[in-house]
């Protein structure tokens, strides 16, 4: 089939008002034919390379989508069926990657796969499904495994550790899935997720595989760390990182405490615990806690059996000063990661895979952390008062003699 450009024709189009650029206008007919005449030049190229006997063998249609509109694409064949084109490959479907940017886009905005494709059909006129959306949204998943194996720095002033739970297909039932999420601060000052890792269940033996899993890509020492209450936490940190402080999380010792309070009671008990984890020093905070625990020890023993068994981890943050304290007393640092996380994941409900949750939790914190671009708040000062803390370790990382 010989393929002619007819400029007249097109000519005549635009002078009758054909628009250029519209979807089916006059430019995705122009792409229609230039694609075909070129793949019209590789077949001939190929047949004449090669050395059997080989000819053409008519042609395979298939829709191609632009940013213009649709097009039906006449792509040659051979007999012997060794021709790969390469302007528009076998499995190609579109002209651009545009589409596939605004698909992603939109995706990275926690866009449903059905609002992605009726935005995609409102701006190109062109209909995407729901396994070609997939395809497209797949494309992140190299991009996910690669950015998981990046080397990390060798030393973080602080990182926070918590999960988040979703529901995912597994064997043709949904069960209820653990995301882990670490977030450090580097000696810059700059927040940083520096992984993430999916598993059944929050546990503290999967927490000794995410930490061992920091180590082996260089992470060497953590000065403090900040996590919830889970058990055996502090225990899985120190295996890995023997000289890391454990800060437990003020915030989510003081819902757990307030869920053995009776209702009437639970006012007052949050604002008698203020005088606790407010206090100036660890030994106000001790006096504090023994004062309360003669007035409610008996009522409520669970309460602070607890936050006895805890109180090496809980009042680390006593020895530092305010600005270090307000960074390491709570994880909510890394809960607002997860909030953002949510925002995402909301009109999602459950996910069929794995996969379907990783890479939308990987473009979520592509898009957070494009916004972390400035230290944390007083950080100059807030690693003058680490150096006082852990010269020793710091001073390699810091260049000090």
């Amino acid at each position: 089939m010989k393929i002619e450009i007819d400029l007249d024709k097109f000519s005549e189009q635009v002078k009758a008002g054909k628009s250029v650029t519209a979807k089916g206008g006059v430019l995705n007919s122009l792409l229609k034919q230039l694609t075909e005449m070129t793949l019209q030049a590789e077949l001939e190229s190929h047949l004449a390379q090669d050395l059997e006997k080989n000819r053409k063998n008519g042609y395979t249609s298939k829709t191609m989508r632009t940013e213009h509109g649709e097009f039906e694409l006449n792509t040659p064949r051979d007999r012997n069926g060794s021709f790969e084109p390469q302007i528009v490959k076998k499995n190609q479907t579109h002209m651009s990657d545009e589409i596939e940017r605004k698909m992603l886009s939109l995706f990275s905005l926690g866009s449903s796969y059905a609002q992605i494709a009726d935005h995609i059909q409102e701006m190109y006129g062109v209909r995407f499904s729901k396994p070609a959306i997939t395809t497209v949204t797949d494309k992140l998943i190299p991009l996910l495994q690669e950015w998981k194996k990046r080397p990390l720095e060798s030393i973080y002033p602080f990182v926070y550790l918590d999960a988040i739970h979703y529901k995912v297909k597994e064997e043709g039932h949904y069960v209820s899935k653990a995301f882990y999420t670490v977030l450090g601060v580097n000696l810059e000052g700059k927040k940083e997720i520096l992984g993430l890792y999916l598993n059944e269940s929050e546990g503290a033996k999967f927490w000794l595989q995410v930490l061992t899993d920091l180590q082996n890509r260089g992470v060497e020492d953590i000065l403090i760390a900040s996590v919830d209450g889970l058990k055996g936490f502090p225990e899985a940190i120190n295996s890995v990182f023997p000289d890391t402080e454990v800060q437990l999380c003020i915030v989510h010792q003081i819902r757990n405490s307030l869920k053995y309070v009776a209702s009437k009671n639970q006012k007052q008990f949050a604002n008698e615990l203020k005088t606790v984890y407010k206090a100036d020093t660890k030994e106000g905070a001790e006096e504090a806690l023994d004062k309360m625990e003669e007035k409610w020890g008996k009522k409520y023993p669970i309460v602070f059996e607890s936050w006895r068994n805890k109180w090496e981890n809980l009042s680390y943050y006593f020895k530092y000063s305010k600005d270090i304290r307000r960074i390491i007393y709570t994880t909510n640092i890394i809960e607002s990661v997860h909030r953002q996380f949510r925002t995402l994941t909301k009109t999602k409900g459950a996910f069929p895979n794995d996969n379907s949750l990783l890479k939308l939790l990987y473009v979520g914190i592509q898009n957070a952390e494009k916004k972390w671009t400035m230290p944390i708040i007083n950080w100059s000062l807030t690693i003058s008062q680490l150096n006082i803390h852990f010269k020793e370790r710091l001073k390699d990382a810091l260049n000090l003699v």
